[in-house]
């Protein structure tokens, strides 16, 4: 079970990152909130450290993740 929880996760990161793309090519979004919201979910995790520190690797390394999705704009179509 523990390889199906590892797929799921990277189909649902998948699927995120084409309608993050998908909602800056309609413009509905621009890509300043785009950002925004992977900041958002960063930040969500970065303060979920130390509440359950049973779970604190996890929002350690989920928070990284989503901070080089940032830095690597695989969620943003940007101008060159």
């Amino acid at each position: 079970m523990k390889n199906h929880d590892t797929y799921a996760g990277i189909a649902a990161l998948s699927i995120c990152e084409a309608l993050l793309l998908a909602l800056n090519d309609a413009k509905v979004l621009p890509e300043n909130e785009i950002i925004g919201v992977l900041k958002d979910a960063t930040s969500a995790h970065e303060g979920a450290v130390g509440n359950h520190s049973a779970d604190d690797q996890m929002h350690i390394e989920v928070a990284k993740l989503i901070r080089q999705m940032i830095a690597g704009g695989n969620s943003v179509r940007r101008a060159n």
